[in-house]
């Protein structure tokens, strides 16, 4: 295995945490100090003016196989993430087979150990089918999954959730819960605001999401069932889960790059800003970014859902739903987020690697006898988006073109170096 050691590196962008050398051996740390001497056969890099940040961590991709292997691969999904900073990322069960079986995992599982490139820990499913009814078996499940969910459908009977919520608790395990009302949703495909009334699109309510978000929250209550909520995208979910968490329900959130860069005001008449939840309006996207200042958002994380050109390309009210974002992430945060003020660079960190390593159980990070996940990051460095040079074999991106801050350099997962520019 590589022994790599990273001299001069910044342990924050702006310089005010010194530097360190990061010695790197049988894929662990072995040492971080502010100098280090250079063992015998060992790799150098020098990481002057640059910046070590513990490896990403991404709770929710869909990585599209097997199934859907024309939309996105294992193999250059998780390459798209190392490029991005990833060095864990976590597959939603939406596809064929769904992960609803022991056998079913299975053959996701083999793809994984032969084609990822970085640590990739999938969800299983809810249950059977990702159809809403009957619950699968989550004990024989949970040793393989980072937790169980039923991602881009929202289990809608009460009760099912309910007996699934006890369940998965008796486990340990997270449930992950896409949360969405399929009867207030009445055909819409973007957020129900100013854009979608002056342009004649059919929208999409807020209390679609939380309402749901409102019923799980109490389940969890009743259940004592760790709740982690999907990509939350409105006000109103920012305030229910701030005040579960004061009244003490086990309940987590993410939210996306995206919604907490773009609002309403920024659509355009094209495939690549339709996703779900939908981007949402300014009061929904400035309740978001303070959701994560005061940690009630607990994670960010891409919600990286690739489709294939043909079905991004037309338009917003026929396009598929979704958009990648492993190799954008890291940038969009750091240029929307951090550089204007909104939340500081340690609390970045946090949310993407820190917070989702600690709520799953995760290991890694920047410790000594940890598993040598980091990156190398130049934080300093313009760059336009330009999807067709994205790993992703999706391209499809609200931040394609725009300008943002911070290229990784290098991304080590497991003491291995597996991106490089």
């Amino acid at each position: 295995m590589e022994k790599i050691l990273i001299k001069n590196a910044l342990l924050s962008p702006s310089g005010k945490e010194g530097t360190a050398d990061i010695l790197i051996y049988e894929g662990k740390i072995g040492k971080i100090a502010p100098q280090v001497d250079s063992p015998h056969d060992c790799s150098v890099i020098d990481a002057d003016g640059l910046t070590v940040i513990p490896g990403l961590v991404d709770v929710h991709v869909h990585l599209r196989e097997p199934g859907f292997s024309y939309k996105e691969t294992i193999a250059a999904g998780t390459a798209a993430a190392a490029a991005g900073g990833f060095t864990t990322v976590c597959p939603m069960p939406n596809l064929n087979p769904a992960p609803d079986s022991p056998e079913n995992l299975e053959r996701q599982l083999e793809i994984i150990r032969r084609d990822a490139k970085i640590e990739t820990i999938p969800y299983a499913t809810i249950t059977r089918s990702r159809l809403g009814a009957e619950l699968v078996d989550y004990e024989a499940l949970a040793p393989f999954v980072a937790g169980f969910s039923d991602d881009g459908s929202g289990v809608q009977d009460e009760e099912v959730m309910r007996k699934a919520m006890r369940q998965i608790a008796k486990t340990g395990k997270i449930l992950a819960a896409h949360c969405e009302v399929n009867s207030l949703l009445r055909g819409g495909y973007i957020h129900d605001g100013e854009y979608a009334r002056a342009h004649g699109h059919r929208g999409i309510c807020s209390e679609s999401e939380w309402g749901e978000i409102e019923r799980d929250i109490r389940l969890a209550g009743e259940t004592g069932c760790r709740l982690h909520i999907c990509h939350i995208s409105t006000a109103e979910s920012v305030d229910l889960i701030r005040r579960a968490k004061e009244r003490g329900v086990r309940v987590t959130c993410e939210t996306a790059p995206h919604y907490l860069a773009f609002c309403d005001e920024d659509m355009r008449e094209e495939g690549r800003f339709k996703m779900n939840p939908p981007i949402r309006s300014r009061r929904d996207m400035e309740a978001l970014r303070e959701g994560a200042a005061d940690g009630t958002i607990d994670v960010i994380a891409t919600d990286h859902a690739p489709h294939s050109a043909e079905e991004k390309s037309k338009g917003l009210e026929k396009s598929a739903m979704g958009v990648v974002g492993l190799e954008t992430s890291l940038a969009a945060v750091y240029t929307h987020m951090v550089r204007p003020g909104h939340i500081s660079f340690p609390r970045m960190l946090e949310m993407m690697a820190l917070e989702p390593r600690k709520l799953f159980g995760f290991k890694g990070g920047l410790v000594p006898g940890n598993r040598a996940d980091l990156a190398i990051v130049d934080f300093d460095r313009v760059v336009k988006v330009d999807s067709t040079s994205f790993l992703s074999k999706g391209k499809s991106t609200p931040f394609d073109g725009t300008t943002l801050f911070g290229k990784v350099m290098m991304t080590i997962a497991g003491g291995k170096t597996v991106y490089k520019l």
